[in-house]
């Protein structure tokens, strides 16, 4: 509204405008102060650190990961001698790679001409497969007695299981010392060693063995459960395990030197140092 305009207005059109234009600037005045004090809310927040896992009750998931240098602007490590694989000692195969002519001018060369050699090792594994060993006992009948008579198996060749004590030995170490289940340890045989075998015959396997690994274990245990029981601090713990179809207990009890375990089965949760029998050193 300019001058003219607000000459033309009469003494209450003036009063009325005034009281107007007052009425508007105390909104505003209002609004302003709202505006003013928000923004210092908002500065006040900026100020303040920003909310992570570490200061407040964010999950990990929520934190930001810090931006990692560039891995092609790393400084270059300081040189050292290199390392190699040394040499075996008593290769099973040696080739000599020798020139019969130079590459270049194609002149004859003698072995007096290539006095340097630059020897190194290719190492693979042979191919692996059972190794078969047919076993025929021959039987008949005596022309003079006329019994029936049989050769006698070879030792340690005894009709039985068919598995040999290296194949024996090799499932245990997997099984027991890898811990590879009876369904990946059958696969094993048949992908690596190109052996059939059945989980079933893997369990008899392991079975067969418990009576001489009882047996070699028996001089061990009770000196390991006198030595657990004189130990002034014993640490323990107990786990689960099913055999034969019945749920057993095994204890590991533990002491500065070399632990002692046992399975037992049992229809109470606990057991104390006390009451370790002889035999605490099978498992």
């Amino acid at each position: 509204m300019n001058n003219a305009a607000l000459l033309a207005l009469s003494r209450d059109d003036l009063i009325a405008l005034i009281l107007a234009q007052h009425v508007q600037i105390e909104a505003q005045t209002q609004q302003i102060s709202a505006l003013t004090a928000r923004i210092a809310e908002l500065e006040a927040k900026l100020a303040a650190p920003p909310k992570t896992p570490d200061n407040s009750s964010l999950p990990p998931s929520k934190g930001q990961k810090a931006t990692l240098p560039d891995p092609t602007k790393k400084p270059p490590r300081p040189s050292r001698p290199g390392v190699a694989r040394a040499l075996a000692e008593q290769p099973d195969k040696t080739i000599e790679a020798t020139l019969a002519a130079c590459p270049h001018c194609d002149h004859a060369l003698g072995p007096a001409d290539q006095p340097e050699i630059h020897a190194y090792d290719h190492i693979d594994l042979p191919p692996i497969r059972p190794f078969v060993t047919r076993i025929n006992r021959h039987s008949g009948v005596c022309p003079c007695c006329r019994k029936h008579v049989a050769a006698a198996a070879p030792e340690g060749l005894e009709p039985g299981s068919p598995f040999g004590p290296g194949l024996c030995a090799l499932i245990l170490h997997l099984h027991i010392t890898q811990a590879i289940s009876f369904e990946r340890l059958a696969r094993l045989m048949s992908e690596v060693f190109g052996l059939t075998i059945s989980e079933g015959a893997i369990a008899n396997i392991l079975a067969r063995a418990q009576t001489p690994l009882l047996a070699a274990a028996a001089p061990m245990a009770a000196p390991m459960a006198a030595a657990v029981r004189a130990s002034p601090v014993v640490g323990s713990d107990e786990t689960s395990a099913r055999v034969c179809g019945k749920t057993w207990w095994q204890w590991v009890l533990l002491r500065r030197r070399p632990k002692t375990s046992e399975s037992r089965e049992v229809t109470r949760p606990g057991i104390s140092a006390r009451e370790i029998p002889a035999r605490a050193g099978a498992r």
